[in-house]
């Protein structure tokens, strides 16, 4: 008997520790705050998330993408880690220091072209600009920048690249130094030239407003976008859409020194030169970059 009573207490005992707990229990409220808490599996970074992060930026390029909107701009344009990327005078790098490592990373191909002294006659401005143009090539050595193929543009320059091999060629707020050279038209001919059928090309430029004038020469560094729209259609593209990734409408673009008034540039007075009437630095600064059009043409396949 006393056996068997033992057994009866055992499988109560057993019982009793399968059984759920009390809604009000101590573990059964510790039960529901682990569920609750359990964190959500961290968002994947893309490659393209992972080159814009990178340390081979600096923290002063990193500041700017608030006013330049990489990742967005990029995305707009349909640019993708294999493509065959065309970048036009790339100043300091600062796009290429996003896109020839995430290029590189996804297999695709960055071609830089520089400025072409071809034409200049001035041999200490032709050393300057052949002096600029291998420093910038001595950026990008390492492999994980990937193999950059270089060529070069300006009034009397050839091929970008070869004929019908680029997915995309990129411009950022360049054609208002064409216009200043009077070769505008033949940048958009030499971009359609190197694209492939389908092909993309993305501006973007300081925006100059509908209702102001257009200077030929654009000494403002602002641009009429349907000026830019045209040059596009005589080369022979399809514009594709337009966005306002990187518009700012708090730019009037009407500054004393135009686009180079504002950040980053922030021209000032020269010494001893009088300041332009109603000159105040902070409210350029509080404006911050120019307003930009950011505009997507394609090619048309054949």
């Amino acid at each position: 008997m006393k056996t068997a009573v033992s057994a009866s207490l055992i499988t109560l005992a057993l019982l009793a520790g399968c059984s759920p707990a009390p809604a009000d229990s101590p573990e059964a409220v510790a039960e529901i705050d682990t569920e609750m808490a359990a964190p959500e599996a961290p968002a994947t970074e893309t490659a393209l998330e992972a080159a814009i992060a990178s340390d081979v930026r600096s923290p002063e390029e990193k500041a700017r993408d608030v006013w330049r909107h990489p990742k967005e701009t990029l995305e707009f344009l349909g640019v993708e880690p294999d493509d065959t990327v065309v970048e036009i005078w790339p100043g300091g790098g600062w796009y290429t220091n996003i896109l020839a490592p995430w290029l590189a990373s996804g297999g695709g191909q960055l071609v830089e072209v520089l400025f072409d002294p071809t034409g200049i006659e001035d041999a200490e401005r032709v050393a300057r600009i052949e002096t600029n143009n291998e420093t910038f090539k001595s950026n990008y050595t390492d492999p994980k920048f990937g193999t950059i193929s270089y060529s070069g543009f300006s009034a009397n320059s050839g091929p970008l690249t070869d004929p019908d091999t680029a997915d995309v060629v990129l411009t950022f707020r360049n054609i208002h130094n064409w216009m200043n050279g009077g070769y505008e038209q033949k940048f958009f001919n030499d971009a359609y030239a190197a694209l492939k059928p389908g092909g993309v090309l993305g501006v973007v430029e300081h925006r100059l407003p509908s209702t102001a004038i257009q200077d030929p020469k654009a000494p403002s560094g602002y641009v009429h976008e349907d000026y830019v729209k045209t040059l596009a259609a005589n080369a022979g593209f399809e514009f594709a859409g337009s966005s306002e990734i990187n518009a700012n409408p708090a730019d009037t673009a009407d500054h004393p020194y135009g686009v180079w008034t504002l950040p980053p540039v922030s021209n000032q007075p020269e010494e001893g030169e009088e300041a332009p009437e109603g000159w105040d630095p902070e409210a350029y600064k509080a404006i911050g970059e120019s307003d930009r059009m950011t505009l997507k043409f394609i090619k048309p396949a054949e």
